[in-house]
């Protein structure tokens, strides 16, 4: 009777032994696997394209100098109709142009250090009127014949006091998918060199993220061409 139950508790050992040895192995062929499924590589793509402005944002400021305010005021509105009647001769229409209220300054109120004598003018107001237009060839050829001005007595000087004219994009929502699908194949493309070095194959991807869009000058002297650029991060699975 002992010697069957010797027997008996040695066969249960040994298969709880066996069913341990299995199931470890199991363990280790499923951690083997997943470790392979985590093996992957993180690439970026990039994507560039040249497209021309389609908004500009034109300042023509000027100044007048006088020491009566009302005569002034006369002044700034005379040149002021001149810069509309430019604009307006160039092929622009009236709801393009805005203008704001002009900045005066008083130099009997400044402080002139070391200054012999009063400046000859006491009040310098400066004019500001904006163009906002779509019609970028137009603005063009408008700024190349801005010297016009000067035969009606106005002087351009808004780029001396860090108001630029400005070229615009605003189209990007519309060539987004495609840039971002230029540059995920161009990732790809990366991932699948590094695959072949390393004697990989690209699997799935495993993570995405997309970089900001840029959009800068092609170069300083054409500000009306600009640059739009993306970067995306791709991680994609690496199988044997």
């Amino acid at each position: 009777m002992e010697r069957n139950q010797f027997w008996g508790f040695a066969a249960s050992g040994i298969a709880i032994g066996v069913g341990i040895c299995v199931a470890g192995l199991s363990v280790s062929h499923a951690l083997v696997q997943a470790r392979v499924s985590q093996r992957s590589v993180s690439v970026k793509g990039l994507a560039e394209r040249e497209v021309a402005a389609d908004l500009v944002v034109w300042p023509l400021t000027f100044e007048v100098m006088g020491n009566d305010l009302n005569v002034l005021q006369t002044q700034v509105e005379t040149k002021r109709q001149a810069v509309r009647e430019y604009l307006r001769a160039a092929g622009f229409e009236e709801t393009e142009v805005s203008q704001s209220a002009p900045r005066i300054r008083d130099t009997q109120s400044e402080v002139q250090y070391g200054q012999a004598t009063p400046p000859k003018f006491r009040y310098i107001a400066q004019a500001t009127l904006t163009l906002r237009t779509n019609k970028v060839n137009v603005v063009t050829a408008a700024i190349e014949k801005a010297g016009d001005l000067i035969g009606k007595g106005v002087v351009l000087v808004g780029e001396n006091y860090g108001r630029t004219t400005e070229f615009l994009f605003t189209g990007l929502n519309d060539i987004k998918p495609t840039m971002i699908e230029e540059a995920t194949k161009n990732a790809r493309k990366a991932a699948e060199q590094f695959a072949k070095d390393s004697g990989s194959k690209v699997g799935k991807i495993r993570s995405a993220s997309q970089g900001l869009f840029t959009i800068t000058d092609r170069d300083m002297n054409s500000p009306d061409r600009k640059n739009v650029r993306v970067v995306t991060t791709v991680e994609y699975y690496l199988s044997d």
